[in-house]
């Protein structure tokens, strides 16, 4: 953890380099937060540590910082946390270590997504220098650190308590590293859904020698798999792609050879678009499985337990998009696609309080070893965060 008594530079390189040291992995706050503090209270923000806690979730760290009472709010959200480091053999420089090689700054959380943290700093920095702290708005950075982990004292209860206090915000870009091949190449205005089910398959455990006094649970829910996945879900919408649908585990647990198992467990993420909800898609799904089961005769049974991270959105191309679209052309020559693909974000939530949309550096190395990011690319996006507070406060 860095020392945070000591000066801190709000040059987007120096900062991304001092955040990266911060070992966040989720839940750890690991002193980034305490870093930002000690950056953007000097630049007159004010900063609230919203913690929050609940039972069977762990603490979370959060950070509200803003300046500015009144006008337009721009907000910067964000997160702090990493993922982990994984096998930490296969990586050529530390996870940590936040070293410079070859143009490029290596470290987990370089590029997913602290850069874009230090981007905001830095450019808020540049542009408060350049119009004064009474520039006729306000701007805010909400920083979790629980995007990576459950996202249940994150965003969501921040957002809440700004809303139960009468704090409202007009427009945000969050920083996810939604670049594709090449800096400026790609934001998010919107995202799929996403469903995590579990299925439990019951059938009647037996004797392999005797099939007519057993019901294989496995062959039920191969039925069930063949059903979900044999014709898609649909085409894909005006804005999305179409809806997926992913086994990713398959369970068992049955060691012996002579016995057909009478229970079987699976589970499936689906990412949908917005032809469905989440409600209207299990029923979809279950209609499917249903007759499925049915077709296998007996008494075979199957239960399904859902958990949906996020329903699916989209942010319709308007003000905003084209705002931070003619600041990426403008700063990097770059002619942006308005995508919804990939995963989901705190973006979902943002959603039901401002039009917001997702924008920063090349993705290709998040969560990944040897995660990176160009140290031009961080200038630049710096720069990009600059134009569009110009613009968006434009006298």
């Amino acid at each position: 953890m860095p020392d945070t008594l000591a000066p801190v530079a709000t040059d987007v390189i120096e900062l991304t380099r001092a955040l990266v040291r911060c070992e966040s992995v989720t839940p750890r706050e690991a002193g980034a937060l305490q870093l930002l503090e000690r950056t953007l209270a000097p630049l007159g923000f004010r900063c609230e540590r919203m913690d929050f806690t609940q039972a069977g979730t762990d603490d979370v760290a959060n950070l509200y910082a803003r300046i500015g009472t009144g006008g337009r709010h721009f907000c910067f959200a964000g997160h702090s946390d990493v993922v982990p480091v994984g096998d930490l053999s296969s990586w050529t420089i530390g996870p940590f270590s936040a070293e410079l090689s070859a143009g490029y700054l290596f470290g987990r959380g370089a590029a997913d997504m602290k850069g874009a943290i230090a981007a905001f700093t830095d450019a808020c920095a540049r542009f408060l220098a350049r119009r004064g702290r009474d520039f006729g708005g306000s701007i805010s950075l909400l920083i979790t650190g629980d995007e990576e982990g459950p996202a249940v004292n994150g965003t969501v209860k921040m957002l809440q308590k700004l809303a139960g206090r009468g704090e409202t915000i007009d427009a945000c870009v969050v920083g996810e590293p939604t670049s594709s091949k090449r800096f400026g190449d790609m934001m998010k205005i919107g995202r799929r859904g996403s469903m995590t089910v579990d299925l439990v398959v019951r059938g009647v455990q037996g004797h392999v020698a005797y099939p007519e006094r057993l019901d294989n649970a496995i062959h039920r829910l191969s039925a069930l798999i063949e059903a979900l996945v044999r014709e898609p879900i649909d085409q894909g919408s005006t804005h999305f792609q179409p809806t997926s649908l992913q086994f990713t585990t398959v369970d068992v647990g049955n060691k012996a050879t002579n016995i057909a198992p009478g229970v079987a467990r699976a589970r499936f993420n689906t990412r949908f678009n917005d032809l469905w909800t989440s409600q209207t898609l299990l029923a979809h799904l279950r209609e499917r499985m249903d007759k499925a089961n049915a077709a296998l005769g007996g008494n075979g049974l199957f239960e399904l337990t859902t958990e949906v991270s996020g329903e699916s959105f989209y942010t319709p191309p308007g003000p905003l998009s084209d705002l931070v679209a003619g600041a990426i052309r403008d700063t990097v020559g770059v002619e942006a696609e308005l995508s919804t693909t990939g995963g989901t974000s705190d973006a979902r939530f943002i959603r039901s309080y401002c039009p917001v949309l997702e924008f920063g550096l090349v993705g290709e190395s998040m969560h990944k070893v040897d995660e990176k990011s160009a140290v031009e690319d961080l200038r630049a996006l710096s720069r990009v965060y600059e134009t569009v507070l110009d613009r968006y406060f434009a006298a």
